[in-house]
């Protein structure tokens, strides 16, 4: 058999894998930015047609510039938490003592329960009325807090309870990279006199720039579209405070039935979901051929 008919036979095999993207993303992506140019409320037969005043709207909307910056402060400040921690991590367990698996297996533990339910955990921590971290600093004699009444608190634990379940894949990506790293480059440093701070400066991280794009590039979609955890925490309260633009969608669609306007917030994150992961990718494909 002739190289040429292999290969339209393995092409053959791509059309499964075709036509289920057409069905399950390209068809909905389309039907999503028609329904962004009309006038709906997301169950009735009836929708009009009003070219582009959702997204006009948008930028009017200061509720949704507010959930426009929290989305970039869950998004990068996750991001750099998780790196930095996951970094960090990845370098004290690769180092070999009795209990690194157990280490690595708790960090990562996180990661394996649903950001939803994970969400709902930390509520009970951190609710008013019989609340954990209540009950703690009530056995110091302090009275309790309402954790979740103010949105700049409550934005700040959103963003720590997501930067301390996804960390442990930043320390997987890391610890991956560190290990593959030869150890002659390691010991040729060690006899020309480098410390160990000059060795992971000059050594171990810029053969980790696979990784850390990897690593940053993962998170910083997850962050950008954080939404479990908002549900599950604060609902997107206290008056607005803590939306992220996918959990703002969600209240647009079903709790204000504007689905013309939660489609056109929904195109619009994902336009800047993408624009940010191609300036993240290139930045960091610059970064590699300079080394």
């Amino acid at each position: 058999m002739s190289v040429k008919k292999k290969e339209v036979k393995i092409n053959f095999f791509y059309i499964p894998a075709i036509l289920l993207i057409l069905l399950f993303v390209v068809r909905p992506f389309c039907e999503t930015i028609f329904i962004s140019l009309t006038k709906w409320n997301g169950y009735s037969s009836d929708k009009v047609f009003i070219g582009i005043k959702n997204y006009v709207d948008m930028l009017k909307d200061d509720r949704l510039k507010r959930a426009f910056v929290n989305t970039l402060i869950y998004g990068f400040a996750s991001t750099f938490m998780q790196n930095v921690i996951g970094l960090l991590i990845a370098v004290f367990v690769d180092s070999r003592f009795r209990g690194n698996n157990i280490i690595r297996a708790v960090v990562y533990m996180p990661i394996m329960i649903s950001g939803l339910i994970m969400g709902y955990i930390m509520y009970f921590f951190l609710t008013y009325d019989n609340g954990v971290l209540n009950d703690m600093i009530g056995i110091f004699g302090y009275e309790p807090v309402d954790w979740l009444a103010d949105g700049r608190r409550g934005i700040l634990f959103i963003t720590l309870i997501n930067t301390w379940q996804y960390a442990g894949n930043c320390m997987i990506i890391y610890l991956s990279g560190i290990q593959s790293i030869p150890q002659m480059y390691e010991e040729a440093a060690v006899i020309d006199g480098a410390g160990t701070f000059q060795r992971f400066r000059f050594i171990t991280l810029p053969l980790l720039l696979p990784a850390v794009t990897t690593a940053v590039i993962t998170n910083l979609i997850g962050g950008l579209k954080l939404f479990d955890g908002i549900i599950a925490l604060t609902n997107g309260g206290p008056n607005y405070a803590t939306h992220s633009m996918m959990s703002y969608l969600n209240s647009q669609y079903f709790l204000a039935e504007k689905a013309g306007y939660a489609s056109a917030v929904g195109i619009s994150t994902f336009v800047l979901i993408m624009v940010i992961s191609l300036l993240c990718n290139q930045y960091f494909e610059g970064k590699s051929i300079e080394e």
